[in-house]
């Protein structure tokens, strides 16, 4: 009896351990794609270089522009000379692999309501100090959990799991170019659009290519003065600037973030400037989020942007001629919904990432037939 009873408890103790690991996996699916997994970065030779003397290597992907000697990272340490040649460290090999709702990029005039497959590697040419994703952005290849996954691996996943695009984002996806365009360009033959969620630090050249494969992209302002961004994140205002011209230029669908940081970029007159650039040099029609900072990284001593700096700065977009204007990380916001500016009435109502009311109609307002500039089937 007491035998009978002993198996009994281990078959329960069995089925409820096997129970356990299938919700475990269902749990994991529901948000992520797969568990990463320890694996060796692959080497693949970089896009953009020149080789120079004595073996060195100039890079020429970012206006950083590293001059490398042999075994040398970069400044965004995934790209590194190897006997004389640049190599990418993290091709195929993403840190982060998930299924997003668009709005989460946040893209809100681009397939409003689809899943997006977002991936990310390690790396970044940029080093904001209230980097939210620093963990990956900051890291080395070699120390962060990465699975493999080629870009006919990252398509066929996105069409198994309907994703009408794929993202890259999370980190920094210059630094992955080759990935990226490679993905991008295989996507496109299969009808998968990409989106690119990114600081814009590229230059003009790489820009251009990276352009005849992308779809849409959201551009992170970090302010709008060349001191404002040597504090931030150790860059220069300048090539941003031409690669929202360029991005423009080429039709790609685009949408412009600003971080509102507390003492640092919240001033009216740099607020004023970049709405009045961006009227003036892309148009009204380009939607700007402004977005809620909270404490990261080295910025843990800063409050969070209060609410009313944010409305501020949209009534400074509106009076600038901005036609969409967004305030975000603000769930609930009444400036989380697009209005028609034509009429005034909401064409996508959402909650969260969510969409609650979708009144368009081929791209029109419902109640006024007015088009709302976007991509929208």
């Amino acid at each position: 009896m007491a035998y009978g009873k002993l198996l009994f408890a281990k078959v329960e103790g069995l089925f409820s351990f096997m129970l356990i690991k299938l919700i475990r996996l269902i749990l994991i699916a529901c948000t992520c794609v797969s568990l990463p997994q320890i694996s060796i970065a692959r080497d693949k030779e970089a896009m953009h270089y020149e080789k120079l003397l004595n073996g060195d290597v100039q890079c020429l992907l970012c206006p950083r522009e590293c001059v490398l000697a042999e075994g040398e990272k970069g400044y965004c340490r995934v790209r590194m000379n190897k006997q004389g040649k640049l190599v990418a460290l993290t091709y195929a090999q993403p840190c982060s692999v998930n299924i997003d709702p668009v709005e989460k990029k946040p893209l809100f005039h681009f397939l409003p309501g689809t899943p997006t497959l977002s991936i990310a590697t390690a790396g970044c040419n940029l080093r904001c100090v209230f980097c939210q994703n620093w963990s990956i952005a900051h890291a080395e290849p070699e120390d962060i959990r990465t699975q493999t996954l080629y870009p006919k691996d990252v398509v066929r996943l996105a069409r198994k799991r309907e994703c009408p695009s794929i993202s890259y984002t999370y980190s920094e996806p210059t630094v992955f170019y080759e990935y990226m365009y490679d993905t991008a360009w295989l996507a496109k033959q299969h009808g998968v659009r990409s989106t690119i969620i990114t600081c814009g630090y590229i230059n003009p050249l790489p820009l251009e290519k990276l352009c005849e494969v992308i779809d849409a992209t959201h551009v992170d302002l970090k302010g709008f003065t060349d001191k404002t961004y040597r504090l931030i994140a150790a860059a220069k205002l300048k090539p941003l600037l031409d690669a929202l011209r360029i991005y423009h230029k080429n039709k790609v669908w685009l949408e412009v973030g600003y971080l509102v940081i507390p003492g640092l970029n919240d001033g009216r007159q740099e607020i004023s400037a970049m709405c009045a650039w961006v009227v003036k040099n892309l148009g009204p029609d380009v939607p700007v989020h402004f977005l809620r900072f909270f404490p990261n990284h080295k910025l843990t001593k800063l409050p969070p942007t209060p609410v009313s700096t944010l409305e501020k700065a949209a009534k400074i977009a509106q009076r600038a001629g901005v036609r969409y204007v967004y305030v975000g990380n603000v769930p609930g916001h009444e400036l989380n919904h697009t209005y028609c500016h034509h009429c005034g009435k909401i064409v996508i109502k959402r909650k969260g990432y969510f969409i609650e009311e979708l009144n368009l109609v081929e791209g029109k307002c419902r109640y006024c037939g007015q088009s709302i500039p976007g991509i929208w089937k």
